[in-house]
Parts: structure tokens; C-alpha cells; sequence
């Protein structure tokens, strides 16, 4: 209780704005979301917890970075890195992950009202599918009581892996059988899914169509890539065509904008030379998942960190907003130029 006051306290005597306004004052901070939802809509139930925040406070984190950040669009982080212009102090870029629907329904209007730009980082081929990626088709299974992790731990002993009866029923012990599918090779995931199809099924659409791409668009939010098919850079079967070719397919399915030149990587997870393969597939800006906030010291970097953050990080066990708690942990991140 004293240590809740005391943040309370610290943030409200102003203490902590000034000192990120020092602290922070020639630095990029690039948030990372992934989905938004209302409890009500019916996608809330299906979505994995862990990456999903409540309307409401994504409202009110949004505002709390207009209080405390200058936000700025992908294109003036793109001619700041250019030596077009310079950032303004204490600059922050909102960004987005995968390309959900529920960004256009949800995320979209509370940012248009605070007129707040973002970007969007979308998984090429899953522009226009319904079903999410197959990680987030277990945890909603889960959450719908209609798979548990012995199920999927029996799955994966057919396949060859030695996968240890689940010690609990929680998510923790779902994440790691999850973690040991993403490790199969991809026929025999593919076979393992198709074992688990009918619990995995899922009637409702999560993912972006083309026409919310415009709509995103024309509502201020640019759109970025985040690989062809979401498979992680370092075990990508064709790293072409999760780079290369994901651009050369937005670009055809935008043909009123450039081809993107931002890019994220899937599950955060690169090298330095799938960085510099991303530089040569024509991306300006390559954001990893690295927790850092990005010195802009001397220039801006090409190769940026993001900083993401959970429910817990921003709300008390009530689900009630504590920008305290988002201040103290944004303002101390450590400060690098990755690239």
C-alpha cells in the first residue's frame, strides 16, 4: 500500500513528467499494441489476454501521451531518418502489430477523436482471411473451455515430441506446448492443426480485409509490413518473400500509396544480417521488439526498438488507469540507437 501511494505521489507532485522532459528530451519511443477490444464485442472472449488492451484504456494511454509526448507520424520518423527534417522533443510513434480488425472498429475512432497518427504493421497474407494465426486459435479454444493443454500436449506426443503432461491448466503451461508447435516443422504442424481442428474453429472474422487497409489509410494510420506470413524471420523457410515479396504485395493492393518502407519483425525475432536483408528489400525503418527507447542524439536509427506493455502495466487489479504506472515504466527505459 505504501509503495502504491508513493508512485501515486511521485507522479502527481510532478516529479516524474520532469523528469522524462530532461531525461527523454532528444529520444523516439515507439509503443507497441497489438489488438483493442470492448468487452462486449464478441471477439473479447476469443482473443489471447496477454496481447489484447480494453478500449477504454487504450484511451486513456493515448492521452496520456499527448500530455507527455509530442506524437508524430511514420513519415516524420522516415524524413527525420532521411535528414529532412528533426523530430520534435520527447517524439513518440504509436504502432500496431499483425493487421486485426478490431484496430479499424476500436483503436481507430479514439485515435481519430485525439487526432493521434499511428502505424500498422500487417501480415500480408492475412489481409482478408477470417481465422487469426494459429497461437491465438489455441488461447481463444482455451478461453472458450473447448481445448485444454493435455489435449494438445497428447497431440504433439504423436508427432514426435516429447511434450510433458501439462503440472496446471493455466496459461503458462498452454504458452509452453505452444512455444514446442511453433518449433515443429511446418507439414507437421499443419497435420497436428488439422487433428485439432474442431476445437480450434472460430465463426467470427479477426482479421483485416483490403478495404479497412483504406480505411486505416484515409483515418491517418500508415501501413507498414509484418512479414508474408507471420513466421518468424530467423526459421523463415523463403526470407524473400517475407520481405521482398509481403511489399511487392501491399504495394499491389495500395496502388494509390508507395510500397511501404517500415516494416516489424514477426515475434520480434531477427539477426543483424536479416536486418541488413531488410534494408535491401527497400525498408527505411526496421522496428524489432527490442525494450528500448530509440537516442536520437546525433540522427535517427533505421533499426528501432518498440516498447509494448500489458494490462498490468497501466491499471491496478481493478482494471483502473494508473498513469503512474506507465510513467515509471516508460520514462526509465534505457535509451540506445540500435542501428
Amino acid at each position: 500500500m505504501f509503495s502504491d501511494l508513493f508512485k501515486k505521489l511521485l507522479y502527481a507532485s510532478g516529479a516524474l513528467g520532469l523528469y522524462h522532459r530532461v531525461r527523454n528530451a532528444r529520444t523516439l519511443t515507439v509503443i507497441m499494441f497489438h489488438r483493442v477490444l470492448e468487452p462486449t464485442d464478441a471477439r473479447w472472449a476469443h482473443c489471447d489476454p496477454d496481447y489484447t488492451l480494453r478500449a477504454d484504456l487504450f484511451t486513456s494511454c493515448l492521452e496520456f501521451f499527448a500530455a507527455h509526448y509530442n506524437m508524430v507520424t511514420a513519415d516524420d520518423v522516415v524524413r527525420a531518418r532521411r535528414g529532412e527534417h528533426e523530430l520534435p522533443p520527447r517524439a513518440l510513434l504509436v504502432t500496431f502489430d499483425d493487421g486485426w480488425s478490431d484496430n479499424v472498429d476500436h483503436a481507430l475512432p479514439r485515435m481519430r477523436a485525439l487526432q493521434a497518427p499511428g502505424l500498422m504493421f500487417v501480415v500480408s497474407d492475412a489481409v482478408g482471411r477470417d481465422e487469426p494465426f494459429y497461437q491465438e486459435r489455441i488461447i481463444g479454444a482455451w478461453r472458450r473451455g473447448r481445448l485444454d493443454g493435455r489435449v494438445l500436449a497428447q497431440a504433439l506426443r504423436r508427432h514426435g515430441v516429447q511434450a510433458p503432461e501439462p503440472s496446471d491448466t493455466g496459461a503458462a503451461a498452454l504458452r509452453l506446448l505452444i512455444a514446442q508447435v511453433e518449433q515443429l516443422a511446418p507439414e507437421k504442424r499443419k497435420a497436428l492443426l488439422a487433428e485439432i481442428a474442431e476445437p480450434l474453429a472460430d465463426p467470427l472474422r479477426h482479421m483485416i480485409t483490403a478495404d479497412e487497409l483504406r480505411t486505416l489509410d484515409e483515418g491517418g494510420i500508415a501501413i507498414g509490413l509484418h512479414g508474408k506470413t507471420h513466421t518468424p524471420m530467423t526459421s523463415a523457410p523463403d526470407l524473400d518473400a517475407e520481405l521482398g515479396g509481403a511489399r511487392a504485395e501491399m504495394a499491389a493492393r495500395m496502388p494509390h500509396r508507395p510500397a511501404p518502407v517500415t516494416m516489424s519483425f514477426p515475434h520480434g525475432r531477427f539477426d543483424p544480417a536479416i536486418a541488413e536483408r531488410a534494408r535491401s528489400a527497400g525498408y527505411e525503418l526496421v522496428f524489432t521488439s527490442v525494450p528500448v527507447v530509440n537516442s536520437t542524439d546525433s540522427k535517427v536509427g533505421w533499426l528501432l526498438g518498440r516498447l509494448g506493455f500489458e494490462t498490468g502495466a497501466v491499471a491496478d487489479a481493478s482494471g483502473r488507469f494508473r498513469p503512474d504506472l506507465l510513467a515509471l515504466y516508460l520514462f526509465r527505459r534505457p535509451r540506445r540507437l540500435l542501428a
